[in-house]
């Protein structure tokens, strides 16, 4: 049980870019306006859940399925590199429900948009290359910026604007796609 401040940094970075919540801002704004409210720790704590429970079971989970840790860094590079590719050139290759239930807070806004596929099989991923506890440090830092971003939504709407989130939307997709190349061939040499 070692920390380490540059696994730190990597792991919350990784994740801040496959949750991308500053991204999925517009969402959340829009899913603010039809059901009139986002309860933000609710939706925090859920996710944090989600996260954790996958970080200690995801790879028993794979276990069962018979998929070695090494094949799903592979896949959840792979995915990481879409999601990327996705912010960067402004495409969506992963749908969203368009109709947000009443418990927008939970669905989709805690799962999956901030603890969906990206993010789960991110923390395989990353629990295969990085020390479990810079892994957990890195998603309660996640969870304090989330908590953070989605209380201020309707603040960080009127200042930063569209084109602010596109601009940021775009700089971290960049860093997700030199990762995800990072983590491929992590997984490569694992398998």
């Amino acid at each position: 049980m070692q920390l380490s401040f540059t696994e730190i940094l990597s792991v919350s970075l990784i994740l801040f870019s496959i949750i991308d919540i500053m991204g999925n801002i517009p969402i959340v704004i829009d899913l603010r306006k039809k059901t009139g409210k986002i309860h933000s720790g609710k939706a925090t704590i859920v996710a944090g859940i989600i996260m954790i429970i996958f970080l200690f079971l995801g790879e028993k989970i794979l276990g069962l399925l018979g998929i070695d840790v090494g094949s799903f860094a592979i896949a959840g590079a792979l995915i990481m590199f879409l999601i990327g590719m996705e912010m960067v050139l402004g495409i969506e290759l992963f749908k969203t429900d368009p109709d947000a239930p009443a418990s927008s807070s939970i669905v989709p806004i805690a799962f999956p948009l901030i603890a969906g596929p990206g993010t789960m099989t991110s923390l395989i991923s990353l629990r295969a290359e990085y020390e479990l506890t810079n892994v957990l440090v890195g998603i309660i830092i996640n969870l304090v910026l989330i908590y953070v971003v989605l209380k201020s939504s309707s603040w960080l709407e009127k200042k930063i604007g569209h084109a602010g989130f596109n601009v940021i939307r775009k700089v971290f997709g960049i860093i997700l796609l030199a990762i995800s190349i990072k983590l491929f061939k992590n997984g490569l040499a694992i398998w």
